[in-house]
């Protein structure tokens, strides 16, 4: 029988934390969950814990990195699809990636709406997360073009959110249905602003 590798076990680990404290914040809220309760639960100390995520909000963004992970490592984007159909699959699929742990980020949701602070903290994860999103649908997500559309996205994955925390069908049809509209809504900012911009560029342009 072949061993797990440390990157293995560094993962095990990790998806156990993350899990721990997603089924005790929808147990007992977020607020006052301890990192000693989150160890616990999870069978690891605490000396495990704070080699892993040596803070609650590090357990929040290694969620976001674990959804991300489990996008990337999914099919290839089908070029021949239009972007929009393709930002839209990628989507999907980490909500489908989060769905273990929806009960408990609707918790962490609505208790972190009330501590600016702690969002604040978490904030830049998520524009960082949007990018990969957008590379896994084969559009770019670097340079200045790729971080506006990166936060673009992000507030399209935010306004989604909320219907699917509250979303019970079993197709997930209502979240698909706002994804569709948040993003036709997000790609006619993105159009009225980038019109005009390339316009310019062509006036500009030296006679041929």
């Amino acid at each position: 029988m072949s061993r797990k590798s440390d990157p293995d076990r560094k993962t095990e680990a990790e998806r156990r934390l993350i899990a721990a404290a997603m089924t005790l914040a929808a147990e007992k809220g977020w607020r006052d969950l301890t990192l000693a309760e989150i160890a616990a639960a999870a069978e690891v100390s605490l000396a495990d814990l704070y080699r892993h995520f040596p803070g609650k909000l590090a357990l929040l963004r290694g969620l976001a990195r674990l959804a991300d992970g489990a996008v990337l490592a999914g099919p290839a984007p089908d070029m021949e699809e239009r972007p929009h159909d393709r930002v839209f699959d990628v989507l999907m699929r980490r909500f489908d990636a989060l769905e273990p742990y929806r009960a408990g980020l609707r918790v962490v949701w609505r208790e972190l709406r009330g501590s600016p602070s702690a969002a604040l903290c978490v904030a830049p994860q998520l524009p960082r997360s949007m990018a990969w999103m957008l590379e896994a649908a084969g559009l770019p997500g670097g340079g200045l073009a790729g971080m506006l559309k990166a936060r673009g996205l992000a507030a399209v994955w935010l306004a989604t959110l909320r219907v699917w925390f509250e979303d019970d069908s079993p197709d997930l049809a209502r979240t698909m249905a706002a994804l569709d509209a948040n993003l036709r809504r997000a790609e006619e900012v993105w159009n009225s602003v980038s019109r005009p911009r390339r316009r310019a560029t062509a006036a500009e342009a030296p006679a041929p």
